[in-house]
């Protein structure tokens, strides 16, 4: 009978079926036969061969025999889960002891465990092989136990010390950061060995920190001599026979406007009166495409980097610097190549008309976002009558955009006023104002012109390989936990289950100025899909746009650059494709992971200084808001600087408290004292960790 069941199974891999069901299927139908199906069948799935769910029995897509490929990553509390790359298969669990030899990120194989994947569960699995290792090189800081060196890595979910012999130290002392290679682990019973290959300097050090970062996520921050040479090559004079074939806006006026601290500016405005009433506004972006030619060492190193890099107090530029500070750099008073969308305006700010074309500029004048505040809110100062037209034109496209359903996120930013030593002594909320919207909406509308321009189907519905900027409609299940949690914090919300973009607008306007606005718009920004790259278009429904691309930053963005390009290309009536389908593809999940990966690299730089301004700050009280709750603690979240730090379970005192998952609470046993998400509390710092990256604080009653 065994071979008989065994058999219907692979036959029929998508059945799930009750042990009667089977029986009929199979012709059985005497009560002693069904007896030794049901006993088969669990004998079958303790066997792995099989998987039970209730009373039902289906083939299990993950024989026990079968090693599966995929990526581990290990948490903070020693078990890891692999992602197999086979997308069929759901994580596995792999508990502390079934790690082996794998270190966070690696490639490995997984045996699966068979006993542990019946009734059910998750898969659970051992690694028994290293198919790719993630990181050839560490960065970690060089300790001493009696005569044994060791080096404890800066990444905190590899939880093994690396042993560095005393004649490899390459003059490293106890407290040095340092790079460690050639790593040797071949037993999970040892700790893995390595040679120091490179002493960056003391531990903690701002230089050093920058480096210990970039190595971590693997951010190239130097540049190579092929590159460097290449970037020296180019002329800083630009010929008269290119600038014929350019529209000229030298003599108009062109300004920028940015953060106080920026470096590099890729974009300008101008605007003028026309004769028919009407006003032209210049979008001007820096033609990058020009200088970095396609397939030359300048172009691959941008594209593997993807983008630029803003750590705190240092910029991992994707360009070097003659090129991201000086000759694409829309600075004051210099001749600068660009690529401009020009737009026509009604008075009233009604989009009539636009042109995209070569341009050269020359900007009359850089303003900070304060400086040209100062304008919008005073009316006088440099260029007002352009800066206050600006003004009101960006203020039109904003109601629209949000009447139409773009949604108005509100994301905080921390500025950290940093010393000569790169040791942060103030740390502040940048306040968003008039100003920096005002750009922003110009932006918006360029990267939405030039989509359309290339994305709307014209010549019999075909449309060229282009990259867009998308971004998916919510998770619903995500979504409706948002809900839940907003409702649970007495906010009304028409709807059981989801919201709609102007509700979602209704409610960012509702928590504004309220100590939780940062944990709900945190929250709702985490129900969100990512945007990403891609050459398949299906509109940005956070922005609410169905055509939209980023053109506006190509000192800083691979994306930008190849959007020029292929603007360029198309523009010039040229049939042939210039990058194929599988090409941009490619392309557009690598830039997509660069992003996100510079994402976390930034937050980390952030989280680094938070942690070293509050060295200093221990027995300290502040207000805070709860931004998270787990089974062992609490999480909170400092309004004034978002710093974020752990109550241990073990630290509330007076009562044993259980985590209720659906409440978002921890709940007193006896006292029913309720710590929820979204309360705001009164803490005392306790203690800061900089190596783990860990604040600790005491509740204040």
């Amino acid at each position: 009978m065994k071979p008989k069941i065994i058999a219907f199974f692979k036959k029929n891999p998508g059945c799930s079926i009750k042990a009667r069901d089977l029986a009929k299927r199979l012709g059985i139908l005497s009560d002693h036969e069904l007896s030794s199906i049901k006993a088969l069948l669990f004998a079958l799935s303790e066997e792995g061969f099989l998987i039970k769910e209730g009373k039902r029995y289906s083939l299990n897509p993950v024989p026990s025999d079968k090693l599966i490929v995929g990526k581990i990553e290990i948490t903070r509390g020693g078990y890891a889960f692999v992602r197999p790359e086979d997308s069929r298969i759901s994580d596995i669990y792999i508990s502390g002891g079934n790690i082996g030899t794998a270190f966070h990120g690696d490639i490995v194989e997984v045996a699966i465990l068979a006993a542990r994947q019946s009734r059910g569960k998750s898969l659970e699995g051992q690694v028994v092989g290293i198919v790719t290792r993630k990181y050839n090189e560490l960065t970690g800081t060089l300790d001493k136990a009696r005569s044994l060196y060791f080096v404890k890595p800066d990444i905190h979910e590899i939880h093994k010390d690396i042993y560095v012999l005393e004649n490899n130290l390459r003059g490293a002392k106890k407290g040095d950061k340092v790079i460690v290679g050639n790593i040797v682990w071949e037993s999970p019973a040892l700790n893995p060995e390595a040679e120091i290959i490179e002493v960056l300097g003391k531990a903690n050090s701002p230089d050093v920190e920058v480096i210990s970062i970039a190595k971590e996520f693997n951010l190239p921050y130097k540049f190579s001599d092929k590159v460097l040479s290449e970037a020296e090559s180019i002329s800083l004079t630009i010929p008269q026979s290119e600038i014929e074939t350019r529209i000229d806006f030298r003599n108009k006026n062109v300004v920028t406007i940015d953060p106080d601290d920026a470096k590099d500016f890729d974009d300008a405005l101008s605007v003028f009166r026309l004769e028919n009433g009407n006003y032209e506004v210049g979008i001007h972006i820096a033609d990058v495409a020009h200088y970095v030619l396609p397939n030359s060492y300048l172009d691959k190193e941008a594209k593997e980097r993807g983008n630029s890099v803003y750590l705190v107090g240092k910029v991992i530029p994707m360009l070097p610097e003659k090129l991201s500070n000086n000759i694409c750099s829309l600075v004051p008073n210099q001749d600068r190549l660009t690529y401009s969308v020009i737009v026509e305006f009604t008075p009233r700010g009604r989009v009539v008309n636009h042109t995209i074309a070569k341009t050269i500029i020359n900007s009359k004048r850089r303003f900070t976002y304060d400086e040209a505040q100062e304008i919008l809110d005073n009316g006088k100062g440099d260029f007002a009558k352009d800066v206050l037209q600006l003004n009101k034109f960006a203020q039109v496209l904003r109601t629209k955009r949000m009447k139409e359903g773009s949604i108005n996120f509100f994301s905080p930013e921390i500025k950290f006023e940093l010393n000569e030593d790169g040791i942060p002594v103030r740390i502040y909320q940048k306040a968003i104002k008039p100003s920096n919207n005002l750009v922003e909406e110009f932006m918006l509308l360029a990267n939405q012109i030039v989509a359309k321009e290339i994305g709307f189907p014209k010549e019999h519905g075909i449309i060229p390989n282009f990259v867009y900027r998308i971004h998916d409609r919510p998770d619903p299940e995500k979504m409706q936990d948002f809900v839940k949690f907003a409702k649970s914090l007495g906010y009304s919300i028409p709807g059981a289950d989801s919201l709609t973009n102007i509700q979602l607008n209704a409610l960012m306007e509702k928590v504004k100025g309220k100590p939780e606005e940062t944990l709900i718009n945190e929250l709702a920004i985490r129900s969100m899909a990512k945007a990403i790259y891609s050459p398949d278009n299906i509109g940005h429904y956070g922005l609410g746009f169905t055509y939209y691309s980023h053109f506006t930053s190509p000192i800083r963005r691979y994306a930008d650059l190849l959007v020029h390009r292929l603007l360029e290309h198309y523009s010039n009536n040229k049939k042939k494709k210039l990058y194929s389908y599988d090409y941009l593809k490619e392309t557009s999940e690598h830039i997509s992971f660069t992003e996100r990966n510079a994402v976390e690299a930034e937050r980390l730089s952030g989280k680094l200084k938070q942690i070293s301004y509050l060295k200093n700050h221990i027995g300290d009280e502040f207000e805070g808001v709860i931004s998270g709750v787990t089974h062992f603690g609490i999480f909170i979240k400092i309004i004034e600087i978002l710093a974020e730090g752990l109550i241990h379970i073990r630290d509330l005192e007076g009562d044993f408290y259980i985590f209720d998952e659906k409440k978002y609470s921890l709940i007193g046993r006896k006292t029913k004292r309720s710590f929820r998400l979204g309360d705001k509390i009164n803490v005392k710092l306790i203690r800061v960790d900089y190596d783990r990256s860990q604040i600790d604080f005491h509740l204040i009653d």
